[in-house]
């Protein structure tokens, strides 16, 4: 059973997630394009769930599972889409996870949402406080039941990814005008 942790920012996750990130520039070479931290363990000061979120850019994403032999010797499970159509996804860690890998090809609309949610928190501290409280208090009441947990803060996220892609949109059109 996966136990529900939240934690206090921890800095040696932004190192986690550069080793990581060099690993699979080794393996998929040419077919990443860039290679994001996001998440809550990206935004330096938040509560997260110790489990490094990365986001890797990729120029065709049915390239992908070429690669599955390799990741599965880093410890991934490819999980394919896992419900969200033109992404793949990959977790490390089994009940104990370390590393989710969402992949999505270039210009998929989802890669500024997640790029949108995580610079606004950056900058944005008070909200990144609240929802990390939040999400700390949601694992404390739920540290056995990860869909309770998910369902939770689902409001709250929903609402801040509004306010995110509000914020992202006004920011790139000031600075295309």
């Amino acid at each position: 059973m996966r136990k529900v942790e939240v934690c206090t920012y921890k800095e040696e996750w932004s190192s986690l997630f550069e080793e990581e990130k060099r690993q699979l520039e080794n393996i998929f070479g040419e077919v990443i394009l860039e290679i994001h931290h996001i998440g809550s363990t990206s935004i330096h000061g938040m509560n997260a769930k110790p489990i490094i979120d990365i986001m890797p850019v990729v120029t065709n994403i049915h390239n992908v599972e070429k690669f599955y032999n390799e990741m599965a010797e880093l410890g991934y499970e490819a999980k394919g889409e896992n419900g969200i159509s033109g992404r793949r996804y990959l977790q490390k860690g089994g009940d104990e996870r370390t590393h989710h890998l969402h992949i999505y090809e270039k210009d998929n609309k989802d890669i500024f949402r997640h790029l949108a949610f995580r610079d606004y928190l950056r900058v944005n501290k008070e909200d990144a406080k609240q929802y990390g409280d939040l999400k700390a208090a949601l694992a404390q009441k739920y540290p056995n039941n990860i869909n309770a947990y998910i369902m939770g803060k689902h409001e709250v996220t929903a609402a801040l990814e509004q306010k995110a892609l509000a914020w992202a949109n006004r920011k790139k059109n000031t600075s295309t005008s």
